[in-house]
């Protein structure tokens, strides 16, 4: 078992065996959500200046 396989055996369940953990990870479909997550994310790369006097998205709030 590499460490990928050992790490993800960890968080899971006692009762899910090593049989069924390859069950899971079989049936998975890699990015099957991705253009959904896409199309909700507006990001802006910010020039260091801007990002310097609004640190966080607190203070970009309360600048308005």
């Amino acid at each position: 078992m590499n460490e990928a396989e050992t790490s993800l055996e960890d968080d899971l369940c006692p009762e899910y065996g090593e049989d069924r953990l390859r069950e899971l990870l079989k049936s998975g479909t890699r990015g099957k959500y991705v253009s959904q997550v896409r199309e909700g994310m507006n990001l802006i790369k910010l020039a260091p200046d801007v990002r310097a006097a609004f640190p966080t998205e607190r203070a970009v709030n309360e600048s308005t």
